[in-house]
């Protein structure tokens, strides 16, 4: 049996002392006793520790980006494409290489996936939640081993997080629907495993409460996986209706192309018939028939804020742990 090689934290356990400091030392990084420094070298020397080195000859450790499995697209979506990119990006600015995991939960090993990230990775984080529930994180935290949370948290969790205002997404475009006229507003909903998508709804009914308005249940139909437009069906649902709505609110810019598509397919004009409205401000969406009001979500500085985030619980200089939002912007354009 091939003996695997020493880790970061094999070094951290030989010189005593925590894998942040090991990796204080070997990038050089001020505030570390002298003493400290000469134990982690020895220990370094004595496993025999190989040094990861990016381009230019500094050291690189390894990130963890765990995605679910039905996500993979994503990397390339309209999205969480951008999210990836940023982390990414920011990632080799800092000098890290990141190691992506998926998560399939019918066939996922939890304890061999800890064990990799235990053995190979400074830190993780996990982008989305969906398939990842709450319990899985909470069963792949580490000691000493940081992750931080892309587009979702956990309840009576304090883990670091980076969000984006989802809640005041959904309040936004549905205030903007309100404030054009509109009172008889469909909303197109979203799966309830994503707790972003959870939030955009929330979002929605609450500005909708402010004008004592509910949607009836037909004009919020459950989404159908499957379906290459998402809220195509949905759309086709409230169109063979008797009543109409003049105003639909789509949960993400993904599930309105498919709302829009169906509209188009019933002779229906937009806006005059019916108008529309999401949430992503994807790129997509300005190249539109008509082009698309959604609201903006900054996509890839949340990606570029949870590797900074990650990054100081690394180097030990994150305080408390801290849900981080960035703020959302209402984009109007003419499908409203």
């Amino acid at each position: 049996m091939t003996k695997s090689k020493p880790t970061m934290r094999d070094v951290a356990h030989a010189a005593e002392v925590s894998p942040t400091t090991v990796w204080m030392v070997v990038h050089n990084k001020p505030g570390i006793a002298t003493e400290t420094v000469q134990k982690v070298w020895a220990a370094i020397n004595k496993l025999s520790y190989v040094i990861k080195m990016d381009d230019n000859g500094s050291p690189a450790e390894s990130l963890g980006l765990l995605i679910e499995q039905s996500s993979i697209p994503a990397i390339s979506d309209v999205f969480y494409g951008d999210i990836i990119r940023g982390f990414h990006a920011e990632a080799k600015r800092l000098g890290y290489h990141v190691l992506l995991s998926t998560f399939d939960r019918n066939t996922q090993d939890l304890d061999l996936l800890k064990t990799v990230f235990a053995q190979k990775v400074a830190g993780f984080v996990v982008a989305n939640d969906g398939d990842i529930l709450p319990e899985t994180v909470i069963h792949l935290k580490i000691p000493n081993v940081p992750v931080v949370l892309i587009e979702s948290y956990i309840k009576d969790q304090t883990l670091p997080c980076v969000l984006g205002d989802n809640f005041m997404a959904g309040y936004q475009i549905a205030r903007h629907m309100l404030d054009q006229g509109h009172r008889k507003i469909a909303i197109l909903k979203g799966p309830t495993k994503y707790s972003s998508l959870v939030d955009r709804f929330r979002g929605c009914l609450a500005a909708m409460a402010e004008e004592q308005i509910l949607a009836p249940p037909e004009w919020m139909p459950e989404p159908v996986s499957g379906h290459p437009l998402k809220g195509y069906i949905q759309m086709k649902e409230i169109l063979e209706l008797r009543a109409r709505p003049t105003a639909v609110i789509a949960i993400s810019d993904k599930t309105a192309f498919g709302a829009m598509e169906a509209i188009r397919e019933a002779g229906l004009s937009i806006p005059g018939d019916i108008a529309i409205g999401s949430i992503d401000n994807t790129i997509e969406s300005g190249y539109t028939r008509p082009p698309l009001t959604t609201v903006h979500i900054p996509k890839y500085e949340i990606g570029v804020l949870a590797l900074q985030k990650l990054h100081r619980l690394i180097e030990g200089n994150e305080g408390i742990p801290v849900k981080s939002i960035v703020y959302s912007e209402l984009i109007v354009r003419e499908s409203c």
